[in-house]
């Protein structure tokens, strides 16, 4: 696949329509930016992004992927099984954001915990430092994974891991 031709493509549907990138960043909720990443192939778009486009344009998946257009519309099969690759793909997304937001309110009761310990101002033991480094490191941590998961790079550490342990 082609990532530049198939944003070429994207690129002449959206002037097809005449319209703006702003108006087909509305259309898909997305940025704008995000539209423009697609159109240069610097990006593409997620399956289920690909499935409205698909449905908005009125082309072939395939088309789109393919970069160009095809005689042949996609059979009803093709686009179930389209659909169920990218209702796991949501489920996937959902199942990561209900992680980060254990991780967030964990971290919080740990802030919470380590802003509480030392206003309490208890004497300098092992333990005492052991539980200021916990309470304080786990939400740096959290920190980290939330900046991971909001620029997309979770996924990718998660399949490097998958793969590096042999489950993918």
């Amino acid at each position: 696949m082609d990532q530049f031709k198939t944003g070429n493509f994207i690129k002449e549907l959206r002037k097809e329509k005449n319209l703006t990138q702003e108006k087909i960043a509305e259309v898909f909720n997305v940025s704008r930016r995000t539209v423009s990443r697609w159109e240069t192939g610097s990006n593409m778009p997620d399956l289920d992004i690909l499935i409205e486009m698909s449905d908005y344009y009125d082309v072939d998946i395939r088309e789109i992927l393919d970069g160009e257009r095809k005689d042949v519309k996609m059979n009803e099969e093709m686009k179930d099984t389209i659909l169920k690759v990218a209702e796991y793909s949501n489920e996937e997304k959902i199942k990561m954001s209900r992680m980060i937001l254990i991780y967030l309110v964990i971290a919080a009761v740990m802030l919470a915990a380590n802003i509480t310990l030392r206003f309490l101002e208890l004497p300098s033991t092992f333990w005492t430092g052991f539980l200021e480094g916990v309470t304080s490191g786990f939400p740096f941590f959290t920190l980290i994974l939330c900046i991971l998961y909001l620029t997309g790079n979770l996924n990718k550490v998660r399949n490097f891991k998958l793969r590096l342990i042999g489950r993918k």
